[in-house]
């Protein structure tokens, strides 16, 4: 009977720690999510007395993808901007994050210095930046990306592959900015493998190419697609994103706005959502933990 009484006081506590997170997560995550599933349905107002919300139905969504020319070419956009962009910037973190490994002097200063803009710069600063019109930015006009020779090449082998490589190209100063949290991701992953790993490698006559691909990177995948979620959620809300900047416009908007934008914000979730299990499929762990060096 102590017991049971000592069992039911401990549950009790840990009920009560975890009381603030509950009801955070009922009143900030579950019921707007549960709200603004309701009011895609419908038809939002804004009069005197509050807001008037009528049930229209399927009403929302037959003018999101059917009437407005806006929301479904922004759909593709956002496309045609996260997939390149995540790959690339995966891709640039952990190179990043490799050589930091092998710096032996001034590693925390580097780690630093990549990290920065993560903490310096926020959204509406860097939008700032992205957009400025001074007169220093008139006169330091952007590089011709057309004029490139490897662009010439990439262009006469592929054209969608070329317009990739042009937006990727224009974007770098975006993707150097989201590869913060990435490099220090892929840092942590990579000093958790073990050592004596490379060194049987090494014993066995493996090359630094063939450790890369057999040890180095299968161990990285479930830390990749950590990365990958956290890049395709940052870029889906950034103002890079069209359709993000559309269920603003909508949200705003008095007159029945809010429905639409509840539509939009439903849509562009599963979409991204979509995108993220994409990103699982392509960076998933095979059965068995996949082929080693060792293998």
């Amino acid at each position: 009977m102590a017991n049971k009484n000592t069992r039911r006081n401990e549950n009790l506590k840990g009920y009560a720690f975890m009381a603030p997170w509950i009801l955070g997560f009922l009143a900030f995550t579950l019921f707007p999510f549960l709200a603004t599933l309701y009011l895609s349905f419908s038809s939002v107002r804004a009069t005197i007395l509050g807001y008037e919300i009528t049930w229209t139905g399927l009403e929302n969504y037959h003018t999101a993808f059917l009437k407005n020319t806006e929301f479904v070419p922004a759909l593709g956009e956002f496309l045609s901007m996260v997939l390149p962009n995540t790959f690339v910037i995966l891709v640039v973190s952990f190179i990043i994050a490799y050589l930091l490994g092998r710096i032996k002097k001034g590693r925390g200063l580097f780690r630093t210095i990549y990290f920065l803009p993560v903490i310096i710069m926020s959204g509406p600063v860097m939008s700032q930046i992205l957009s400025s019109s001074t007169a220093i930015t008139g006169a330091q006009r952007p590089a011709d990306v057309t004029q490139l020779f490897i662009y010439q090449i990439i262009n006469n082998y592929s054209r969608p592959l070329a317009s990739v490589f042009t937006g990727v190209f224009e974007n770098i100063s975006t993707i150097l900015w989201f590869t913060g949290i990435p490099i220090v991701l892929f840092i942590n992953a990579l000093q958790k493998i073990n050592p004596s790993m490379y060194e049987a490698a090494r014993i066995d006559a493996a090359n630094e190419w063939q450790i890369l691909w057999k040890i180095t990177l299968p161990q990285l995948k479930p830390v990749a697609q950590v990365a990958a979620i956290f890049t395709i959620v940052q870029l889906g809300i950034s103002d890079h994103s069209t359709v993000y900047t559309l269920i603003n416009t909508a949200t705003g908007n008095l007159s029945g706005g809010l429905g639409y934008a509840a539509t939009y914000a439903w849509v562009y979730s599963l979409l991204v959502m979509a995108v993220i299990g994409l990103a699982f499929l392509i960076l998933r762990q095979p059965k068995g933990g996949g082929r080693t060096y060792e293998e």
